[in-house]
């Protein structure tokens, strides 16, 4: 079974050696709404205890939830540590001296001090933004823009004129791609011609976008889309019991995080 066609209809029951993971068999708005109280309530905490431990959470949840791919590991590994460490030790670099002042100080250069406080303020930042990316990675790597949209015309009612735009906007970004590349190659056809940054790529592929929406707006005409209130879905998105299960169990988590981390004495 390719990949292709485990991301046309993911919700369907599968066969005991499937190798899809459960968060592709969840919803999409289970999976985006069950961790944005947590989200919400990040924004808010000032000690660094408790976004390491949504960081672990959310990082518990991608590891049995998601298959692990190199571009999981990366984000995993490299990218969310890096910019947690990066963020962290400018904010620490720049934290006023002054509200500091009475934690130990760690380095002296000039009249400059670096106090311990200021690293643990820039510490804390920096792992409250990566609190929140990392609770977005479970729905970010399991879920397609199209199935989004899906869901929020079939769950949310948002109105299906507006959700299927957003879905054949999705449809053109790999078609982009592909005119792009035939674009480059005629470039280098003729004489080895090079663009400077891209920009004599950017008329013709306008110009392709336009006759390809031109297509599309065309052939929704003939098919009367918007003409009637409802229309009939050819892939569900279902909110079955498993996405009322997950988000029980992750709001269940993140309480239980709070009411153990969270510094409420403060």
């Amino acid at each position: 079974m390719t990949t292709a066609s485990l991301t046309v209809d993911p919700y369907a029951d599968a066969a005991p050696a499937s190798p899809l993971r459960f968060l592709y068999r969840l919803n999409p708005l289970a999976k985006l709404l069950a961790p944005a109280p947590a989200m919400l309530v990040l924004i808010f905490v000032r000690d660094a205890a408790t976004p390491l431990a949504f960081v672990v959470l959310a990082y518990a949840i991608v590891l049995v939830g998601a298959r692990m791919t190199a571009r999981t590991a990366i984000m995993l590994l490299v990218v969310l540590p890096a910019m947690a460490l990066v963020l962290g030790a400018g904010l620490a670099l720049w934290t006023d001296p002054g509200p500091v002042s009475g934690s130990t100080p760690l380095a002296h250069v000039g009249d400059w001090t670096l106090y311990s406080g200021a690293v643990a303020v820039g510490l804390s930042t920096g792992l409250r933004l990566a609190a929140i990316i990392a609770l977005a990675l479970p729905a970010g790597l399991t879920t397609t823009g199209p199935d989004l949209a899906r869901s929020l015309v079939q769950q949310l009612r948002v109105p299906y004129r507006v959700g299927y735009t957003a879905i054949a906007a999705f449809r053109f970004v790999p078609r982009f791609r592909r005119e792009l590349e035939i674009i480059r190659q005629a470039h280098r056809v003729r004489a080895g011609h090079r663009s400077f940054l891209g920009f004599g790529y950017i008329v013709p592929l306008l110009a392709g976008a336009i006759r390809h929406a031109e297509r599309v707006a065309l052939a929704m005409d003939a098919r009367a889309f918007g003409a009637y209130p409802t229309r009939t879905e050819r892939h569900l998105v279902p909110f079955r019991a498993r996405d009322v299960v997950f988000s029980a169990l992750v709001l269940a988590a993140s309480a239980a995080l709070l009411w153990f981390f969270f510094p409420w004495g403060l």
